[in-house]
């Protein structure tokens, strides 16, 4: 992997499916002359094509695009396979321990909550260009915390409606998570498939699975959870 020379310019990608996040985004970091735009896209496949063969250090890319884009953490593993090199920072509002959790274990070296400070953008982007992984730090202690007063997975538990534990979204596979996502977005599982080239009785299997693991029996658990699942 590379790391930036210093005075080099951090030569970085944005991805997000809304004109106005990305031109905040591109507003913020033009501020700073060590950091250079090499482009600003709606589509991941617009993006891929642009950058094939063009160097970039860092993209930075929202976790959830329109229902027909490939996203999450198919885009950063995407991202890691095609750009050797290349570092992806994930940006979303979905500021929560089990999203930054999951989008490092897929290979995101960032995680910016749209809620932060410009000024954490640029942070985050220089941190990254160096090989540094960068969270924000309130969001460190709150990932530790949840790591260590999780429950046991066999423990007994209140019903769901009353209690839901962090250790439960940990346990979810990857895909199990996306599902999940999508299926609060709106989503079918006829959607799902589609949107990830699934078959229907995966996801259906997937979906089935992440109900298990949380004790959740059906869509509208899920939804009624949604906040302390911080999925």
């Amino acid at each position: 992997m590379s790391v930036k020379l210093k005075g080099a310019p951090v030569r970085v990608a944005l991805l997000d499916d809304h004109e106005l996040i990305l031109e905040g985004m591109a507003q913020a970091l033009r501020s700073d002359p060590q950091i250079e735009i090499v482009g600003a896209y709606t589509r991941s496949v617009e993006m891929f094509e642009a950058l094939a063969g063009k160097p970039v250090d860092i993209i930075l890319t929202d976790f959830s695009l329109a229902p027909s884009e490939n996203d999450g953490v198919n885009l950063i593993r995407q991202i890691e396979r095609r750009f050797s090199g290349t570092y992806c920072i994930v940006i979303s509002a979905l500021h929560t321990p089990a999203m930054v959790s999951l989008a490092l274990k897929a290979g995101a070296r960032g995680f910016y909550g749209k809620e932060l400070r410009a000024e954490d953008l640029l942070e985050a982007v220089h941190k990254v260009a160096q090989g540094e992984v960068w969270v924000h730090a309130p969001m460190q202690e709150r990932i530790s915390e949840a790591s260590i007063h999780s429950v046991p997975l066999d423990a007994d538990l209140p019903p769901v409606e009353s209690y839901v534990r962090n250790i439960s979204v940990a346990a979810l596979t990857p895909r199990e998570n996306e599902v999940l996502r999508c299926m609060l977005e709106g989503m079918t599982v006829t959607d799902i498939a589609n949107k990830f080239s699934r078959s229907i009785k995966t996801i259906s299997a997937q979906k089935q699975s992440a109900f298990h693991k949380l004790g959740i029996c059906n869509n509208n658990e899920l939804f009624k959870n949604r906040e302390r699942l911080g999925i």
